[in-house]
């Protein structure tokens, strides 16, 4: 796992900062998608990252409601 993590970084630094510096007509640009996606593709998981931790910590929140709702009704009973 790391070694994918050490390559994706390398992959993208390259990309996002080292690319710019590369002349358009470099065969090195063939390797690499358009360099809006560098801003993109990280933008998208930080939406669904967040999204998913908001939607743990609010159905967390729910079951716990839910619990100790349960349980002031089985006192009142």
């Amino acid at each position: 796992m790391l070694l994918v993590a050490g390559f994706v970084f390398t992959y993208y630094t390259t990309w996002a900062i080292l690319l710019p510096f590369f002349d358009a007509s470099s065969p090195i640009h063939d390797y690499f998608p358009a360099r809006e996606w560098a801003i993109r593709l990280p933008a998208f998981a930080l939406v669904v990252g967040l999204s998913g931790i908001g939607f743990f910590i609010g159905s967390t929140i729910m079951k716990e409601n839910r619990k100790k709702a349960q349980k002031a009704k089985l006192r009142a009973a």
